[in-house]
């Protein structure tokens, strides 16, 4: 015998949309406009559709995934993965087994529809974005997702007004105990490789504790010592060329991540200075290939073995419906080759 009841399938068909759309339209979800939601519904009420209880039920379960969205990087050659990620994502995807949960990793598409990708499809129960491109075109995106109650953290910086929940690293006082090693070794002509534009809040949080430091050693700011660069070695090194062609003395780097730092000290070998003897440089991330260059990067250490364990935390209290806090994390001071003691460093010894 025939079953004539009529399906979701069936409303699709006649309203010319997905029958996703049609799930999202009946249960009315703000991710469908108002137009396709009253069309839906309208037919649906014309063919005197049921909704499956059950079978809506047995979507609604939790998935036990959580989806790992990672932000592209053209500038980290052919893993297009920040090498600071790398073991983050180790520390996210031991987390989320201790939990019981189950990882689904992917790059950021930047579609208008992360919730209905992820959440909405049943495809995971929380997002955990690392790594955010372009901050400002980012936000609108969190906003979205925070109107249309999806579930996610983020690690990166933690503002007022942010949309959602953010874990990140104290990034001005990373820099600014980064800058003072600096001062205290003699450094006074300091330059900060990185761009500090709002595009980037976490570096221009790391250039407000380098200035900072400068300032409360009573030492002025050349602006001319700035010079924007994105994170990788590649951008690291042109941006150190540029600071030579300016011709201003300097005697250290502090660059906005550690392949900035990299790439700057690659320059000043080529250029025939040595490090630190001439410039001594500091980096911000602490990556694995940090103590491993010639000579061994100073740089500041983010814990990214705790902030994928507090990602991981965060995000499942969100989707048991539990109130979640931002935060920011304490950074801390790794000091090797490439910031070693100088002559002068006694004369600022206490």
């Amino acid at each position: 015998m025939k079953d004539d009841k009529p399906t979701s399938f069936d409303i699709a068909y006649r309203a010319g949309v997905s029958q996703s759309t049609v799930s999202r339209a009946l249960r009315d979800s703000p991710l469908v406009n108002e137009e396709t939601r009253l069309k839906v519904q309208a037919i649906a009420k014309e063919l005197n559709y049921k909704v499956d209880k059950n079978a809506r039920n047995l979507r609604s379960q939790k998935t036990k995934t959580i989806a790992l969205l990672l932000c592209e990087d053209q500038g980290t050659g052919d893993s297009l993965i920040n090498p600071f990620f790398l073991s983050m994502l180790a520390s996210i995807t031991r987390a989320t087994a201790n939990r019981g949960y189950d990882l689904l990793i992917s790059f950021q598409q930047f579609s208008e529809d992360w919730h209905a990708d992820y959440e909405d499809a049943n495809r995971a129960d929380g997002i955990i974005f690392l790594g955010y491109g372009d901050y400002e075109s980012f936000v609108k995106k969190l906003t979205y997702l925070t109107e249309v109650g999806a579930h996610f953290v983020t690690w990166g910086p933690v503002l007022d007004g942010q949309p959602g929940v953010s874990i990140g690293c104290d990034n001005f006082s990373g820099a600014y105990l980064a800058t003072q090693h600096l001062i205290k070794l003699g450094r006074k002509n300091i330059a900060f490789l990185g761009d500090v534009s709002e595009h980037s809040p976490e570096f221009a949080m790391r250039f407000q504790g380098f200035k900072q430091a400068l300032a409360d050693a009573k030492i002025s700011f050349d602006g001319r010592l700035q010079v924007n660069a994105e994170t990788s070695e590649e951008e690291g090194y042109k941006a150190t060329l540029t600071l030579q062609q300016k011709r201003i003395p300097f005697d250290g780097i502090c660059g906005a991540s550690d392949l900035i730092a990299i790439g700057a000290s690659k320059a000043l070998e080529e250029a025939g200075l040595d490090v630190p003897r001439d410039i001594a440089v500091m980096g911000f991330d602490d990556i694995p290939m940090a103590s491993y260059t010639h000579p061994p990067l100073s740089t500041v250490q983010q814990n990214t073995q705790l902030a994928g364990e507090l990602l991981v935390e965060t995000l499942l209290k969100l989707v048991d419906g539990e109130p979640a806090k931002s935060m920011l994390l304490p950074a801390q001071l790794i000091v090797r080759g490439s910031c070693g003691a100088n002559p002068i460093v006694k004369k600022f010894s206490r």
